[in-house]
């Protein structure tokens, strides 16, 4: 009998389900996780791996070569472009340098795969809630090695994402100690410098083995902004940051705190060349030239330079002392140039602060030249036959329909020519332009060494001529020199780094040339004596020297000048305004005859310099005789330009001028 099946029932019940384990559980969400993350690891790797940069180049040092300008005695002046040195053994550097480095830079360096998830974290909630800035991104050692070796420093989340890529790369073909070597020796330091060694070359002057403790804080410290943590330009950020170095040293036992306590206690000092920045204006000048002169380097250039760094620090403390003390009289810039016999360039200074304006006013500037032009137009006159006693009436003069005044609107009847010049009086030297030409005036100028354009109209007697510091010192150079034409110039000798001399002056200079005969020079020294010793430049007076110049000011105060020189020197200096707007009755006897004084005192006792040749030297505080000069004043102050000797009585330097 056949077996009886309940009604309804379609054949055999199915066993019931059986629920997972939680281990079991575990273990598929596990799985599940494991394949999207793996999809999603694929699909990361397509998208940001696609125009990954070649990794072969890895060793590929790519920089613009250096250049480094000395002065005259060897000393490093500047170094442009950057700077790479021989890469330093990791064993041969003093155990707290890389310590310094993983301390603020990279805590958790010998833990992670070459990223720090919860640093990416950290950055993308700042991201997050920092909208318009830029962005963080929790940047381990390895990616910023991976950042410096491959990729741009574009702040973008594509440029992240490949970071992350090569930084994975370099740890699993590189270990620890290589990463961290090969980061070490490529970061870029600031100032030029890559590698760990270039910057302690740079900034400490010393291999970077030889680092003290507070050093290495000082450059691990700088990682988060070369420039905004420079121990040069940032001196107090720098040492902020360094003592958070050092914080972050001790609290990971990387040094005691009495290591620490010792890093406080021994100075740092920076290499004084860096520190000082001194010459950036003559470097910035003279480093056009060098590429003129050897076509852009292919490598390492060493220049030698004319300059002079102590002279150098003497005329930029000049400039800058002499421009602040004239700030109440309007006076906002300055600008000195000095050069000897030869030309050779050994101070220049093209502005009050390189680091407020970079614009040169030594070669750059072109500014009315005022009374100091008018040494061309009395040489032009000794040259036509006149001689200093030769006797002339200042007085009112009309030329064509222009009619030149003196300074104080009068006028001193009968005066010789030197008396003329010494006082700077505008209608003896705007009538002398006239009868000797301006035209021949103009040619003499450039013979001397003006380059600028020279109009003809009579005014350009007085200076109504646009030149620059540069032109007017090269242009008096041959008063100080015998005569010889100086051009001036700062590059003595181009070699590459190994020694090979791509440029030397002294092979590629042209035999001297006369440019003044006697005894026109004679003539003119013995004039240009008596602007100092009894004219309009007595503040200028520096004791026991031979010295002679002209001062200069345009008529409604632009411009002031003093240019002045003694044997085989010339000094030219220039104040005013960028705006060229007028300042407060600055004159060419003032603030510029100060400046000059001030430099030139300091300078002198190194130059050991001979007296002017050329003619009778006047004993130095000792004038020479003019008799109708001595009827004005036995011993006159320096008056302004046009302005007639105030009372004896009045003491030179306590002029209002």
């Amino acid at each position: 009998m056949a077996n009886a099946q309940s009604p309804g029932s379609g054949g055999r019940r199915p066993p019931p389900r059986r629920s997972r384990s939680p281990l079991r559980t575990l273990f598929y969400w596990t799985m599940v996780l494991g394949v999207w993350a793996a999809i999603f690891v694929a699909a990361f790797f397509a998208v940001f791996a696609i125009d990954l940069p070649d990794t072969s180049k890895l060793y590929d040092v790519k920089r613009q070569p250096s250049i480094s300008y000395l002065d005259r005695s060897g000393a490093v002046v500047a170094v442009r472009g950057s700077q790479f040195a021989p890469p330093v053994d990791l064993g041969k550097l003093p155990p707290y340098v890389p310590k310094a480095f993983i301390a603020i830079e990279d805590r958790w360096f010998y833990y992670h795969p070459g990223f720090n998830p919860w640093g990416i974290v950290r950055s993308q909630v700042y991201n997050a809630t920092h909208h318009g800035g830029a962005l963080r991104g929790g940047s381990t050692i390895t990616q910023q090695l991976a950042r410096n070796l491959f990729l741009t420093p574009a702040q973008t989340y594509r440029r992240k994402a490949q970071e992350l890529i090569l930084a994975m790369w370099l740890e699993a073909k590189f270990s620890k100690k290589e990463i961290l070597a090969l980061y070490l020796n490529r970061v870029y330091f600031g100032a030029g410098a890559y590698g760990i060694e270039a910057a302690s070359q740079r900034y400490f002057g010393k291999p970077a083995s030889e680092l003290t403790l507070g050093e290495a804080a000082l450059l691990a410290g700088m990682m988060k902004g070369p420039s905004r943590y420079s121990p040069v330009s940032a001196t107090d950020r720098a040492e902020r940051r360094a003592t958070v170095v050092l914080d972050e040293m001790v609290r990971d036992h990387a040094i005691t705190p009495e290591q620490r306590a010792q890093a406080f206690a021994t100075p740092v000092r920076v290499n004084p060349t860096l520190a000082s920045q001194r010459a950036q204006y003559f470097i910035d000048w003279v480093d056009d030239q060098v590429r003129a002169l050897v076509g852009e380097p292919t490598e390492d250039l060493v220049v030698e330079t004319t300059l002079d760094l102590p002279l150098q620090a003497a005329a930029e403390a000049a400039v800058r002392n002499g421009v602040a003390a004239g700030g109440k009289e309007g006076v906002r810039q300055g600008a000195l140039v000095a050069l000897d016999g030869e030309g050779r360039i050994r101070s220049y200074v093209g502005g009050a602060s390189y680091a407020q304006s970079q614009f040169d006013r030594v070669s750059m500037a072109r500014r009315q030249a005022g009374s100091s032009f008018k040494p061309f137009v009395y040489l032009t006159a000794m040259e036509q036959g006149r001689t200093p006693d030769v006797t002339v009436v200042d007085e009112p003069i009309k030329i064509g329909n222009w009619e030149p005044k003196n300074y104080t609107g009068r006028y001193l009847g009968p005066i010789t020519l030197q008396t003329a010049l010494a006082q700077s009086i505008n209608t003896v030297a705007a009538r002398l332009a006239n009868e000797v030409g301006t035209g021949n005036v103009a040619a003499t100028a450039r013979r001397l060494g003006i380059t600028s354009k020279i109009q003809l109209d009579p005014s350009m007697a007085l200076g109504a001529v646009e030149v620059s510091p540069m032109e007017m010192a090269q242009a008096f150079a041959p008063f100080a020199n015998g005569g010889f034409f100086a051009k001036g110039y700062g590059v003595e000798r181009i070699r590459t780094a190994s020694g090979r001399v791509l440029y030397d002056h002294g092979v590629e200079k042209a035999g001297r040339r006369t440019v003044i005969g006697t005894p026109a020079l004679q003539y003119m020294n013995q004039m240009l004596r008596q602007v100092i010793a009894a004219g309009t430049g007595g503040r200028a007076k520096v004791s026991g020297y031979d010295i002679a110049g002209k001062t200069g000011t345009t008529s409604d105060y632009r411009d002031a000048w003093f240019v002045g020189y003694t044997g085989g020197f010339v000094t030219a200096v220039w104040v005013g305004r960028d705006d060229n707007t007028p300042m407060r009755k600055v004159t060419g006897g003032g603030a510029p005859a100060g400046i000059w004084r001030d430099y030139m005192t300091a300078a002198l006792p190194r130059l050991r310099v001979q007296p002017i040749p050329g003619g009778t030297v006047t004993p130095p505080g000792e004038a020479a005789h003019d008799p109708i000069g001595d009827l004005l004043d036995p011993q006159p102050p320096p008056p302004v330009e046009g302005q007639p000797p105030p009372p004896a009585a009045a003491e030179p330097d306590a002029a209002p001028y």
